[in-house]
């Protein structure tokens, strides 16, 4: 189905946050896991400043001569960047970004055994995904748990490029108009902001910049003790799980009740959002609260009630059925649908008034305890207050000690505590700090659309590659013509090959023509040559020889074969050569994008490097694709169906001892199907 129409919900967390992570098609790979272990082993021993160096602005980790020595000590081998050396010294790389950049809590947790990423925009865990080229079993290994088989790249696409495939595209998200201008410029789309149903009446407090880290958590705890004294509901945004939970213990000592809700707990995620609301709740939320979270003030009736009927024993099913509207299917859902609006009546009256109460406190008050590097995701915790013109407040509580200000605050910032000689404990109140906290995220915020240009800009290269490949490989499969491809196919064979052995500008006498007659016999003439017969011949006399040769030997295959069994085999071979080129080509790609900006040291631009490197690649591959699905065509021999089952049936057990053979019984077209869906087999998975 072609890509005609597509409506993204939270368009600015598909398009900008995830585009500069590619979408990856992999399969597993058969590489050994035994030096990921050795390496985890090794690094945790070098000592970081001398062994090596952290970039944590650039989210780099570089090991120095001295490090290097080291490993290369250790290692009993004499110099890591040898070419043999090439797998030791990745598997190094790799080891200490595992060591050195990813930590445990922020950028993943270890649950039941495994390694899970955690998104760094939402806060949620991302079941499924993994770190490729090696990176996820580094981290495996450090953490002690079981390494799963490296991952081999099958194929991928950037969101940008995925989602510009579309003829038409729009999307919808309540933070857009920040990235206004990469909208238009990456995917030619305006944005337009629509007014709200009711007026925002959410009070947004200036920000509050300590001198340390200690005296901000200091103070937001002392914030929530004083609203929660009131009955005023907080909900408090931090950035990761280790810091949800520092603030949770510090909250504990205080003896002030709270909920935590971070993507170690994201199973209580429903419950805890529906009472963060409520009189009095304190609740505790990395980004997890952020997209699409509406927080009902004074409490969600509906799962307040959904909780008593569980509470009384009825199941899942039975409240799922009692709570909707259709025809209950038994008296018993009858009954329970009954007692579930009875309950729905006392709980909302509960929550009536309590929701009076909240909004005569100012409604939901939000602290966030750290400034993000997007705008957008400040806006977002924001946005959960506030809503359908229920009152509000937000406010920021930063230090001079956060990521944002420390990496790109620049040296003013850490200049101006010391000439103010304030108190750790007293709020630096000045212009200046509010500029720069604004000044930074605009600098992040420009440098991720770099990031993302840079990324889209490299892949535009492959795109087109892709493109061709992709629409070659669909007319395959639609069986489209396959004799005029496989004709295509030995032509450009043929003559690539008369152009290597028989190059122009060198004299006939110094042809090579026994090494052509050899390669046409290995791919394209499985007969065979005598390079007599090339001889006294011009180029062109030999290249139309071999090619109506070549055709004469593919349609006598064809009669051999029959001409079903010929397409068949030719959509078979043709794909698989195409997949197994094209996984490889991704691979070498993958290579060349790593060394290519050293091209810049040489007064080279790195892009331009790689498009005309990259092009060379390709038509490489083409070339190889072209030539090995001529050779299988041409060698292969075809089993016919009865012969291959006999073959299998009686092929004897090596200790010759009986087999004995099991056959399935046969489920009849009108039986319940064995998938457990309740629906006749027919109409399930026998359709």
């Amino acid at each position: 189905r072609e890509l005609n129409y597509a409506i993204v919900d939270e368009v600015d967390s598909i398009l900008i946050d995830e585009a500069r992570t590619p979408l990856i098609i992999s399969g597993p790979s058969t590489k050994p896991t035994d030096l990921y272990y050795t390496f985890a082993r090794l690094v945790p021993r070098l000592e970081a400043g001398k062994d090596y160096v952290v970039d944590e602005k650039a989210h780099t980790v570089s090991p120095t001569e001295a490090g290097v020595a080291k490993i290369e000590k250790w290692l009993k081998i004499e110099n890591l960047c040898d070419e043999k050396n090439i797998a030791l010294m990745h598997h190094f790389r790799q080891a200490l970004k595992a060591h050195a950049l990813m930590k445990r809590d922020r950028d993943y947790v270890v649950k039941d055994g495994q390694v899970i990423i955690v998104d760094e925009f939402t806060g949620r865990l991302m079941f499924g995904r993994r770190y490729s080229d090696g990176l996820h079993q580094a981290i495996e290994a450090k953490e002690g748990v079981k390494i799963e088989r490296e991952s081999q790249t099958l194929a991928t696409i950037t969101f940008q490029n995925y989602f510009r495939m579309y003829r038409k595209l729009a999307g919808m998200t309540g933070t857009a108009a920040t990235e206004e201008e990469e909208f238009r410029k990456i995917y030619g789309i305006d944005v337009v902001v629509i007014p709200t149903h009711r007026p925002m009446i959410r009070e947004d407090l200036p920000d509050v910049v300590f001198k340390t880290e200690r005296a901000k958590f200091k103070a937001v705890v002392e914030e929530i003790a004083r609203r929660h004294a009131t009955g005023q509901p907080v909900l408090v945004g931090t950035i990761s799980i280790e810091k949800s939970e520092l603030l949770s213990e510090m909250l504990k000592k205080r003896g002030i009740p709270h909920n935590v809700l971070n993507a170690k707990h994201h199973e209580r995620e429903a419950e805890i959002v529906a009472q963060a609301g409520r009189l009095g709740a304190v609740t505790i939320a990395t980004n997890m609260a952020g997209r699409g979270t509406d927080i009902l003030l004074g409490g969600n009736p509906v799962f307040m009630a959904k909780e008593e009927m569980r509470r009384r024993g009825y199941s899942p099913e039975v409240i799922a059925e009692a709570v909707g509207y259709g025809e209950p299917s038994s008296p018993e859902v009858a009954e329970a649908r009954r007692v579930f609006r009875e309950i729905l009546a006392e709980k909302t009256k509960i929550t009536e008034a309590e929701h009076k109460k909240v909004v005569a406190l100012g409604g939901l008050h939000i602290i966030g305890t750290e400034r993000h590097e997007s705008r957008r995701i400040d806006n977002q915790l924001r946005g959960r207050c506030g809503r359908q013109g229920d009152p509000g407040s937000t406010q920021f509580f930063c230090s001079l000690e956060d990521d944002l200000l420390r990496l790109f605050g620049g040296e003013t910032i850490a200049s101006l505590a010391t000439k103010l000689g304030v108190e750790e404990d007293v709020p630096i109140q000045h212009a200046l700090v509010t500029r720069s906290l604004e000044t930074a995220q605009k600098r992040v915020e420009s440098r991720n659309f770099s990031i993302r240009k840079h990324v889209l800009e490299y892949d535009d290269v492959i795109n087109q590659q892709r493109e061709v490949i992709y629409a070659q490989r669909r007319r395959v499969l639609a069986g489209d013509n396959l004799p005029e491809i496989v004709t295509g196919m030995i032509e450009e064979v043929v003559a690539r090959a008369v152009a290597t052995y028989c190059p122009e500008g060198v004299h006939a006498e110094e042809w090579d023509l026994s090494g052509l007659a050899d390669y046409a016999t290995q791919v394209f003439l499985p007969t065979g040559i005598d390079p007599q017969e090339l001889a006294e011949k011009r180029r062109d006399e030999i290249k139309a020889l071999l090619q109506e040769r070549a055709l004469e030997f593919y349609k006598a295959r064809e009669e051999e074969l029959g001409a079903p069994v010929m397409r068949q085999l030719e959509r078979l071979v043709l794909l698989r050569v195409v997949d197994e080129k094209w996984i490889d080509h991704l691979d070498a790609m993958d290579q060349l994008r790593e060394g290519i900006g050293l091209r810049a040291y040489g007064q080279r631009d790195p892009l331009v490097e790689y498009k005309f490197e990259s092009y060379e690649m390709f038509q490489n591959m083409v070339a190889s694709i072209q030539e090995d699905a001529i050779r299988y065509l041409f060698r292969l021999r075809v089993v016919a169906e009865p012969e291959r089952r006999q073959m299998v049936e009686n092929r004897q057990p090596e200790d010759g001892s009986n087999r004995t053979i099991r056959r399935e019984q046969k489920i009849g077209r009108n039986n319940p199907c064995p998938c457990g869906s309740g629906r006749k087999y027919k109409k399930c998975c026998g359709r």
